[in-house]
């Protein structure tokens, strides 16, 4: 047999779920990291070892992106090391499923793919003694979240791959920012953790990428890379709150299911700064605030001042009327999306807006809104992490738009 050089990094993902070690007593692993590091390979191998040594007549779950590229990635250089350990296996391509057998032992293990929200029915049902989600970051949290739900067998852990996304994707906040929370053992793969690697193809790799790609697939990092539609804000373009404005506006993104963002604006010196926010995110909170709830909160975020006008979602009927029905002075907001950003965009770098500290949701918000890159879309932005974005655009549509006649000479560049 060609046993092959294990890293440190790597033996410990081999053997963290071995009795006695100090990594036994965890109920989930998650390896992220940079490309080419040697992760995917360790991590599946002992995932089937652990199954096969410590499981009989158990079912099991191997989860990709998609199918066919869980087969690709996973079991095509999985397969021959498992009959290089002296095991054997059948595979059922039209039922998906992976039979593998070991002296004495057999197990199943069920192939699913988590391509989109529908994914999730798929999965339903089935009871797991274990599963391993290759590329977790690129499933939708629905199919995640019930993966993982299927893992009810005495003993069931929970196995995680991926290379990294934006530092708000909700895997890395929920399962790495929360790995201890979670019992849940978190090791970091570099491309030094790969030894199969050659140093000379280590430096090609750190040649072919710069910046906050170098970040991502060398480094390893949580940043965000493609497309961001605010790609010039800096922490530095943040601002403090001034002591006096002499007008007042509230923004507002409605939403029930989806978030509800409200934004506080005052002027000072010519210059409006977002200086107070609320944000509610009914998936997050468990919960759905009623229309008279939003009302008071922004009564809070307005806080006694004179509000010149409450500029509001145009599809929010029902918030519209409710509002106006208490006296505030409502205005719908101009909801072209993408002459709004343009507006958004010269006004942000101009100075003309400032986002003030405290605003944490639209600061979050800034780093993850991003242009649809995928063909065909066109100049679209993706309908994720927008609402504080939303709020924002549609205060400066509103407000500044009418005083700015050549604002359409103003552009934003798409970075593809």
């Amino acid at each position: 047999m060609n046993t092959p050089r294990f890293s440190p990094k790597q033996r410990r993902v081999l053997t963290w779920w071995m009795p006695g070690g100090p990594d036994a007593g965890k109920d989930a692993i998650v390896c992220d990291g940079a490309v080419r590091s040697g992760k995917t390979m360790a991590m599946g191998l002992s995932f089937l070892l652990w199954a096969m040594l410590c499981f009989q007549n158990q079912r099991f779950g191997l989860c990709g992106k998609t199918i066919a590229s869980l087969r690709r990635n996973v079991l095509s250089e999985l397969l021959p090391r498992l009959t290089e350990l002296g095991m054997t296996w059948q595979e059922k391509k039209s039922e998906n499923l992976l039979t593998v057998r070991f002296q004495d032992r057999e197990n199943q293990f069920y192939l699913f793919g988590g391509r989109d929200e529908s994914s999730a029915a798929l999965i339903q049902g089935i009871t797991f003694a274990g599963v391993l989600l290759d590329e977790a970051a690129l499933m939708p949290r629905s199919f995640v979240d019930q993966a993982c739900a299927r893992c009810s067998v005495a003993g069931s852990r929970l196995w995680f791959n991926c290379n990294p996304a934006g530092p708000n994707h909700w895997f890395y906040k929920t399962w790495i920012v929360e790995a201890e929370k979670r019992n849940c053992l978190r090791l970091h793969f570099t491309m030094e953790d790969n030894p199969s690697l050659t140093p000379a193809i280590r430096e090609r790799y750190q040649r072919m990428y710069t910046g906050v790609f170098f970040q991502r697939y060398i480094l390893g990092q949580w940043v965000q890379a493609e497309g961001r539609v605010y790609d010039f804000f800096t922490q530095e373009m943040v601002g403090i709150a001034p002591e006096h404005c002499d007008k007042w506006y509230i923004s507002c993104d409605y939403g029930t299911v989806n978030p509800m963002s409200m934004g506080l604006w005052g002027r000072s010196g010519g210059v409006w700064y977002r200086v107070k926010e609320f944000y509610f995110d009914s998936r997050v909170q468990m919960r759905q605030m009623t229309d008279g709830e939003y009302a008071r909160e922004l009564e809070k975020l307005a806080g006694g001042r004179e509000i010149t006008a409450v500029i509001v979602d145009p599809s929010a009927a029902s918030f519209l009327e409710l509002l106006r029905q208490q006296g505030w002075r409502v205005q719908k907001a101009n909801n072209d999306v993408l002459s709004g950003i343009r507006l958004t965009s010269d006004c942000l770098k101009s100075g003309k807006i400032v986002i003030c500290q405290g605003c944490e949701d639209c600061l979050r918000e800034m780093e993850c809104y991003v242009w649809d890159l995928r063909e065909g879309r066109g100049d679209r932005v993706r309908k994720e992490h927008d609402h504080a974005m939303d709020d924002m655009r549609y205060f400066t549509a509103t407000v500044l738009g009418r005083q700015r006649s050549g604002f359409a000479a103003c552009i934003v560049e798409r970075k593809n």
